[in-house]
């Protein structure tokens, strides 16, 4: 399959399920999933690129490593840590490349967060944000095969994240709170633990379907965060 798979936004930080009993079903057999789609050199996505400096300047990024926001450094929700991605610019062409080592952007709408220095190099400072084109174009030997989870709430409050990851395990088996230190803190809310993209995915249409919300949760790599 061309083209990315990694990086499907599903939109929506907050996600309200009502819960609703089971009819019984006619057991039916499902399809084999499709292959996985495992993250390669060459794979492009599009999407609103932004950049983020403090407070997380001098803060461990989510690979361990101190971020440093004059380092060519940006944060992904499912890319592989080392991975390295060209950023263009579609709004001036200007392009840069940089190294993977957080995760996010936890907001609907953006697909990639730039560190200062690489936001400076595409012209991103002034306006903030931009629409851009990623590119692929080193991955980091022996990837090992990734866990995923949707992302269906984030709250200012730990009770208020508690109360939802009971309920998301009550209707979905597995779900956790993890913090995103910033500026306020914020705790989010993770759901499921799929072997693959194409899992989460599923797992997502599922969440929307049973929300009856257009939008469901962001696509979030949590083996490595």
């Amino acid at each position: 399959m061309p083209g990315t798979r990694w990086g499907c936004l599903l939109g929506g930080i907050a996600v309200a399920l009502a819960i609703s009993g089971c009819a019984h079903k006619k057991r039916v057999a499902a399809p084999p999933p499709p292959p996985a789609h495992l993250p390669a050199v060459g794979d492009t996505e599009t999407g609103v690129a932004r950049w983020y400096g403090h407070p997380y300047h001098g803060r461990p990024a989510a690979n361990g490593e101190i971020y440093d926001m004059e380092k060519l450094t940006a944060a992904h929700r499912t890319l592989p840590f080392d991975a390295w991605v060209r950023v263009v610019n579609l709004n001036n062409d200007k392009s840069v490349e940089v190294r993977i080592i957080d995760r996010g952007p936890f907001v609907d709408g953006r697909v990639i967060d730039l560190s200062h220095a690489a936001a400076r190099e595409i012209n991103l400072i002034g306006p903030g944000t931009a629409p851009v084109r990623i590119v692929v174009t080193r991955m980091p030997p022996a990837v090992a095969p990734g866990v995923y989870a949707i992302q269906v709430g984030a709250f200012r409050e730990r009770s208020n994240a508690e109360r939802s990851r009971r309920q998301m395990t009550a209707r979905y088996g597995a779900a956790r709170i993890a913090l995103r230190a910033g500026n306020p803190d914020m705790w989010r809310v993770l759901v499921g633990a799929e072997a693959t993209p194409e899992g989460a995915a599923a797992l997502a249409e599922r969440i929307r379907q049973d929300s009856g919300e257009k939008t469901g949760g962001l696509i979030v790599r949590i083996d490595s965060m």
